[in-house]
């Protein structure tokens, strides 16, 4: 993982304005939300896993999946997650959720990350300060 620091730290927004903004330019929210807090995910690549441009946010007026709520930004940060080829060692096939969960636990959750990932993501930062100023 590396952050990057950025003017856009802080700043609240109504968190449907900002998917008006944001989704057009490739950016998605994350399924790993909570009431309180997400990512917008912008996928970068996907060279032997996946790297993504990540931008957290957390609720500070209502809950995520509340109409007009505010929420604000955090530092975003370039990962990559370096998925296992072939079967998950940890599958549960005693329950039922291991029918519905089919996807390898990563391999490594924080890849090394390429040089050229780290510059990308700080181009795409610069472009988020832009629309969002």
């Amino acid at each position: 993982m590396f952050e990057i620091n950025s003017t856009i730290e802080g700043k609240e927004f109504n968190l449907h304005k900002l998917e008006q903004l944001l989704k057009p330019k490739g950016y998605v929210i994350g399924g790993n939300w909570d009431y309180d807090r997400g990512f917008f995910d912008y996928k970068m690549a996907d060279e032997g896993g996946y790297q993504f441009l990540r931008v957290p946010f957390i609720a500070v007026h209502g809950e995520l999946d509340s109409p007009g709520v505010i929420v604000k930004l955090g530092t975003p940060f370039v990962l990559e997650h370096v998925y296992q080829k072939g079967l998950d060692d940890y599958a549960d096939s005693s329950n039922m959720s291991a029918s519905f969960n089919q996807f390898s636990e990563p391999e490594d959750p924080d890849g090394n990350l390429d040089k050229k990932y780290i510059q990308m993501g700080k181009d795409l930062v610069n472009e988020l300060e832009t629309i969002l100023s």
